[in-house]
């Protein structure tokens, strides 16, 4: 590598839901990569994308949105995100400058100031505010918790993020890369077909079966033709989602199945065949053995 030192490091995102996250990250990664859940065993981490900058490789982890938890999962997944947030190298902050410091900020904000450790902030839409409200809102979040530097940044331009990524490349520890260059090709892709299957379940059962369905790519092969071979398993937590899922005679999954397959076959420019499973795992979001088996801690 002539000398240069390799950095690796990971990089925990928070921000209120409408804070423009997942924008962030489709424009960070080129790939899109919101709301996945590759294997938990893999890593403490659910790794959304992962940024090589030079020598640097720097791996984006999700903190699920922090919200208001309602059942057992939601507060194991708020717990999570801390627990992602203080695992991580860097946290940044991501704020709308827009909505400006609404309660949810705040109390990230002092989240982040008891957790200590380095803590960046970002104004994400800064072009849609005038400077002179910009720097109020900097001093005021500043005081909540002191932040190391902060950017303004536009996820939906693209303005300030290679200023904001050279800096992060600069603040990884130094060491070996955790993920090879060659392992790089195929995941963007296994988790892209889990997200957009994944999508798929939202739009075509809308409030039925939100948050209950979670979608792992079992394998994804390329075959000698051109084309690719995915199957994936979408895991449910009741019998009744499940036969929401299948629909009348198979009606509802082959219609999930088809539109991600032309979509997967549009954005991965190939022919698609895509297999996909259905299967309970009963009650698995309100039970804690569950919960620490996908690498979240079950808050009692």
């Amino acid at each position: 590598m002539g000398g240069m030192t390799t950095r690796c490091g990971f990089v925990a995102i928070v921000g209120a839901p409408n804070a423009g996250k997942s924008t962030l990250l489709n424009r960070l990664t080129g790939a899109k990569l919101s709301i996945v859940s590759p294997k938990a065993q893999t890593t403490r981490f659910r790794v959304l994308g992962i940024l090589m900058r030079g020598a640097a490789q720097m791996l984006l982890v999700d903190t699920p949105g922090i919200f208001k938890p309602k059942r057992r999962l939601d507060r194991a997944m708020v717990a999570a995100a801390w627990t992602g947030a203080e695992d991580a190298d860097l946290v940044l902050l991501l704020v709308d400058a827009k909505a400006g410091l609404t309660d949810a900020v705040r109390e990230i904000a002092t989240r982040l100031a008891e957790r200590g450790g380095r803590a960046w902030l970002a104004l994400n839409k800064s072009d849609l505010v005038p400077p002179a409200k910009l720097l109020p809102l900097t001093a005021e979040l500043n005081a909540i918790a002191s932040f190391q530097e902060t950017f303004m940044v536009s996820a939906a331009t693209g303005d300030g993020l290679n200023q904001l990524l050279d800096h992060l490349a600069a603040a990884m520890p130094e060491g070996p890369h955790l993920y090879p260059e060659d392992d790089l090709t195929d995941l963007p892709d296994r988790l892209l077909a889990a997200e957009i299957v994944r999508e798929q379940i939202f739009l075509q059962t809308h409030e039925e079966v939100p948050y209950a369905a979670t979608v792992e790519t079992e394998s994804f092969q390329e075959r000698k033709d051109g084309s690719v071979r995915i199957e994936a398993t979408v895991y449910v937590g009741r019998a009744g989602h499940k036969a929401i899922l299948i629909g009348q005679g198979g009606s509802r999954i082959k219609e999930i199945g088809a539109k991600a397959r032309a979509q997967l076959t549009s954005l991965l420019d190939r022919p698609v065949h895509l297999f996909l499973n259905v299967k309970e795992r009963a009650g698995w979001d309100e039970e804690g053995a569950r919960l620490r088996a996908i690498g979240l801690e079950d808050p009692k």
